[in-house]
């Protein structure tokens, strides 16, 4: 659940068991899924960042509970590193590994492999009590930072064609709205030479991509050959020890975006897609939210970029309904969204956190108009990428294709993402190879998709 890191950390998890001979699957489960005593257990990686997300967490657990009623269920992530009791409470059947130390999942493959080998059925109950006892006991370090942050690594994937790599955790920053640095703690970053090797060995299993993922990657700080490693170095790295594969950025803050940043972005091996935190176009609102940029400085960063990539996609977050929002504030808001000509922007409505700054604040926005203004910033969105993608139709390029969606009858219908970030419905009879390039041409624009909320924007078919 959550956002790209989360995933990242999901697949690794997998790994550790796939790696221990046990059978795993990452199929999203609905209400649909049939009653299977058969799993033993059960991971579940919580987000925390909005009230929405924690709702979701929890229904997701109680769906596990009833389709396996024989699994023990581990919940891990950000939530449940903020609310273990309140998780806890739902059922006996849980057992709650923070997020800080979510690593020590790894241990559990082999203890699931003694406990399966006795005489005695599997007991959950009996299975939460050997992690306690052998996982949980072990107190956690009270530094602040997560506990061997960078060991859950993989590079097979399950539900991922395009790898990612987690380059940096935790967050320095206090932002008063925000309750990831209290989950994931203080920023850590990997170290240069393990980034190095884990991103050559993706290169020689053929991928042609990878997702450099963190929580603040303009906090990534390391040390290598005598010289102080920032974020747009690391990348520099990157692209000086490989020969071709391509460099994705999940996310960015303004004002990583300097002269230097642009310099290494424009090689082509880095994709034209970035994802800004914007979050408001008040500066007023900004000064609030206890964001270190101005709205000038985001309209300012994406003319740098552009600059460099041209028919980049930018994409941004904005938080509506923040305390003390006015009608002129959100208007700046939009107008920013205007002027930056965001291909996509995620809006949503402002989601209170125990214990951050922003809950003590007064005059709050009724959620009503918080929602609407978020709708608002949406139709925008949806105008901007449709706009967007129009410039597109007709356009040969290359694309990776993650999955396939459904098979058809005398072939498959492949969901594929050009390197801009373009979502394409493939058909073709032929079987495409999901860790390559292929050579596409847009054919058109889902545009009743795209306002329904899907995640396939064009169709597409293949350039032989």
């Amino acid at each position: 659940m959550g956002c790209r890191l989360n995933q990242i950390e999901s697949e690794a998890i997998a790994n550790v068991f796939l790696n221990n001979n046990l059978k795993v699957s990452m199929q999203n489960i609905t209400a649909e899924y049939e009653e299977d005593s058969s799993v033993l257990l059960c991971i579940v990686n919580t987000c925390t960042v909005t009230q929405k997300s924690e709702q979701k967490a929890r229904r997701v657990i109680r769906l596990l509970l009833k389709k396996f009623p024989k699994a023990l269920l581990i919940i891990t992530g950000c939530y449940a590193q903020l609310a273990a009791k309140e998780i806890e409470s739902i059922d006996e059947r849980i057992c709650v590994i923070g997020g800080q130390i979510k690593s020590r999942i790894a241990k559990i493959p082999e203890l699931l492999k003694i406990e399966v080998q006795k005489k005695t059925a599997f007991n959950p109950l009996d299975f939460s009590e050997v992690i306690k006892n052998s996982i949980l006991s072990v107190p956690q370090v009270k530094n602040g930072f997560p506990e061997n942050s960078f060991s859950l690594s993989t590079s097979s994937f399950l539900s991922h064609s395009r790898p990612s790599l987690k380059i940096q955790d935790g967050c320095n920053n206090n932002c008063s709205y925000c309750a990831i640095h209290f989950a994931r703690g203080h920023s850590v970053s990997i170290d240069v030479q393990t980034a190095l090797n884990r991103i050559k060995e993706l290169e020689e299993k053929g991928y042609s991509e990878v997702v450099l993922t963190s929580v603040n990657i303009c906090q990534y700080k390391s040390e290598y050959k005598g010289e102080q490693i920032d974020f747009c170095r690391l990348l520099e790295l990157f692209l000086e020890n490989t020969e071709s594969i391509c460099f994705r950025i999940s996310s960015i803050y303004p004002q990583i975006i300097t002269k230097e940043f642009c310099r290494i972005i424009a090689d082509k091996r880095v994709r034209p897609h970035f994802h800004i935190s914007v979050q408001s176009g008040s500066n007023k609102i900004l000064k609030l939210m206890n964001r270190d940029y101005t709205a000038e400085d985001i309209v300012k960063a994406c003319n740098s970029i552009r600059k460099v990539k041209p028919e980049c996609f930018i994409a941004c977050d904005i938080i509506t309904g923040f305390p003390a929002e006015t009608d002129e504030d959100f208007n700046m808001t939009i107008q920013l969204c205007r002027d930056c000509n965001f291909s996509w922007v995620h809006a949503f409505p402002f989601s209170m956190r125990p214990g951050t700054y922003a809950c003590d604040l007064k005059d709050k926005v009724p959620q009503s108009i918080s929602g609407m203004r978020a709708k608002q910033v949406t139709d925008l969105a949806i105008e901007n990428k449709i706009n967007y993608l129009s410039s597109f139709v007709s356009k040969q390029m290359t694309a990776v294709a993650e999955v396939v969606r459904n098979r058809a009858i005398g072939g498959n219908i492949y969901h594929a993402v050009t390197p801009n970030f373009i979502h394409c419905e493939i058909k073709t009879t032929e079987q495409l190879d999901l860790t390559k390039e292929i050579q596409i041409q847009i054919t058109g624009i889902l545009s009743e998709r795209i306002k329904k909320g899907g995640d396939i924007e064009v169709s597409a078919e293949l350039v032989k």
